[in-house]
């Protein structure tokens, strides 16, 4: 008697979950969404991003916006960005459905962002504290582009989170994902606010490190906990809505 209860309380849920799924994405949504992948794009010259927050913007940096302005702008209108797309491509989580390219594109290029950015900067206040001496700039030109290579091939390969060919496991892996940029978009500008309060000094640099790398280990238990949006756990073949 109890396992009919549950089977139809189950039913009667999944009902009221299709009443609620998005069928149409809003012009609102769309245009929410266009920013994130301005961003994503934008910083993906990882130097050229350095030189942003060192130093402001510069002639390079707004002729490489306006590029990629027009190039997620007419991506968008096509259709052709997660989350811009006339409708949500994905209905049901565990879903096997062929990936599209252009979704594997952009997460592969945020994974990038989320974790090369990460990488580096915890290199360089590392280095920092070891030798007393800032060596930002230098790390980001020699080693951005060989370890954010390393992450676009790991994307072309299928072998990151929402980047495979199929979308059959998008139920877990939108939690690594969102987890990642949960923890990236909290630390990295925290470490930013640090780094122009803080003096040139060991001591600073330790506070700096040890804030910086604590924020990323908390958001990630928080993800890991389903604390935080779209980290939830996600049972299988359950109705969403997923970007």
């Amino acid at each position: 008697m109890r396992e009919r209860e549950r089977s139809l309380w189950t039913d009667l849920r999944e009902l009221a979950e299709v009443g609620r799924i998005r069928r149409r994405n809003t012009v609102r949504y769309r245009l929410a969404h266009w920013p994130i992948w301005i961003w994503v794009f934008f910083i993906a010259p990882g130097p050229l991003t350095f030189q942003l927050f060192d130093s402001g913007f510069n002639g390079r940096l707004v002729a490489w916006l306006l590029i990629v302005l027009a190039a997620t702008g007419i991506a968008g209108l096509l259709g052709k960005l997660p989350g811009v797309e006339p409708e949500p491509y994905i209905l049901r989580f565990t879903e096997d459905r062929p990936n599209p390219l252009y979704r594997r594109i952009s997460y592969t290029f945020a994974w990038s962002g989320a974790v090369v950015f990460a990488l580096l900067n915890l290199s360089g206040l590392i280095w920092a504290i070891a030798t007393g001496e800032w060596r930002l700039k230098q790390i980001y030109d020699t080693a951005y582009f060989p370890l954010a290579g390393a992450m676009w091939l790991l994307g072309a390969l299928g072998l990151l989170p929402r980047v495979g060919p199929s979308t059959k496991n998008e139920g877990h892996e939108r939690r690594f994902f969102y987890g990642a940029v949960w923890a990236a978009c909290v630390a990295q500008p925290l470490l930013l606010v640090l780094w122009k309060m803080l003096p040139y000094a060991r001591w600073a640099d330790a506070v700096k490190l040890t804030f910086f790398a604590g924020t990323l280990a908390a958001m990630a238990e928080l993800a890991r906990r389903g604390k935080l949006l779209r980290t939830r756990p996600v049972r299988a073949g359950e109705l969403a809505v997923s970007d």
